[in-house]
């Protein structure tokens, strides 16, 4: 359902090759998403598919408020036992994720405009964020436990941080054996991203990182189709 995660400048690129979706040449992507060899590949792809960008937009408008809501139970003020936790921030990873896939695979120009815009040390920690937490996405609940994941912390009801203040934590090399070797690249560019970006620091940190740039990105006026005033709100 979900797409792949945007390449981690500061982590280094996965040496590979594919075809391109509209004049079927082979290149070297310059991301894990990348589907077209050029700019000009992207563009015409989107103009022979226009329903498929018609459709993006309405999965972005709903995706964009449940991760909006999401993030808001994160924040919310009380004392969560632990399986609680784990499940709203399971909720949240799999909202984020679905909202840069959705604007990655419909809205590249506007995702990339948003992105050029960052400076260096941001746009590395950005993406890094991104990748790191599709590689929690990969792994929670299928191949490593949340409580491995995540370590939390003590809260008293009128803190103001829910679980917010809860924090990664620093995890293993995973097991990639069962996957093919391009597999095991990509995953391993995400767990180092993972490490790099998220372990060690507070759950708050990286939820608020990510929906600032997703609400920048879908409020890019370069969007091809408007997504709607609830995509201001994230």
């Amino acid at each position: 359902m979900l797409a792949d995660a945007p390449g981690v400048h500061s982590i280094g690129l996965v040496a590979d090759t594919r075809i391109c979706e509209q004049c079927g040449a082979v290149y070297a992507p310059r991301r894990e998403h990348a589907r077209f060899c050029s700019a000009g590949c992207r563009v015409a792809w989107n103009r022979e598919h226009t329903g498929d960008t018609e459709a993006g937009a309405r999965a972005l408008q709903w995706s964009i408020t449940a991760m909006r809501d999401a993030i808001k139970r994160l924040a919310g003020d009380g004392v969560w036992d632990q399986a609680q936790g784990f499940a709203v921030i399971s909720e949240a990873v799999w909202w984020v994720t679905l909202v840069d896939a959705t604007l990655v695979r419909y809205h590249y120009q506007a995702y990339e405009t948003v992105m050029d815009a960052r400076a260096p040390a941001e746009r590395g920690a950005i993406e890094g964020t991104f990748a790191g937490l599709r590689f929690v996405r990969n792994q929670m609940g299928y191949h490593v436990d949340p409580a491995d994941f995540i370590q939390p912390q003590e809260g008293r009801p009128g803190s103001g941080h829910g679980i917010t203040a809860w924090t990664w934590k620093s995890l293993p090399e995973p097991a990639l054996a069962s996957l093919p070797p391009r597999g095991q690249a990509w995953e391993m560019t995400r767990y180092r991203a993972y490490q790099a970006h998220l372990a060690g620091h507070r759950i708050g940190e990286t939820f608020s990182r990510a929906a600032a740039f997703l609400k920048l990105a879908s409020a890019n006026p370069a969007l091809a189709v408007p997504v709607g005033s609830n995509s201001k709100d994230v």
